[in-house]
């Protein structure tokens, strides 16, 4: 869940630039390694940016984080849950997709009251 160890914007931005190319559809999938770096980065940002334990935002199989301010969840299945694949969570944080056309398209799994990440999107800009 949410690390205290903060994220360089310059390591984030770094690692989320590998995968790019990706992202647009000009480049094959990353290596699971890069993948996991921009993915992990740009979650632990979002933990960071929008603190809290209200919602769950998995992305399998890299990594999970609890955010948003709220009822804290302590223990089961949160009551707030969004799931995605890593490319689609890359272009949220990227600023490639809107959260709206993810969800409309059914590339999110978004349960609860508090499931909307509209408002801390994107994380970080190419």
């Amino acid at each position: 869940m949410p690390t205290s160890r903060s994220v360089d914007p310059a390591e984030l931005r770094s690692a989320v630039a590998a995968v790019a190319e990706w992202l647009t559809g000009s480049a094959p999938e990353p290596a699971r390694p890069q993948l996991a770096s921009a993915v992990r980065l740009s979650l632990r940002t979002l933990a960071q940016v929008a603190p809290g334990r209200s919602v769950e935002v998995r992305v399998p199989p890299f990594a999970a984080v609890q955010c948003v301010e709220g009822p804290r969840h302590t223990r089961g299945t949160p009551p707030n849950v969004i799931e995605t694949d890593p490319r689609t969570w890359l272009e949220l944080a990227t600023g490639r997709l809107q959260w709206s056309d993810a969800v409309a398209e059914g590339r999110i799994s978004a349960s609860g009251v508090r499931a909307d990440l509209s408002h801390w999107l994107p994380i970080v800009r190419l």
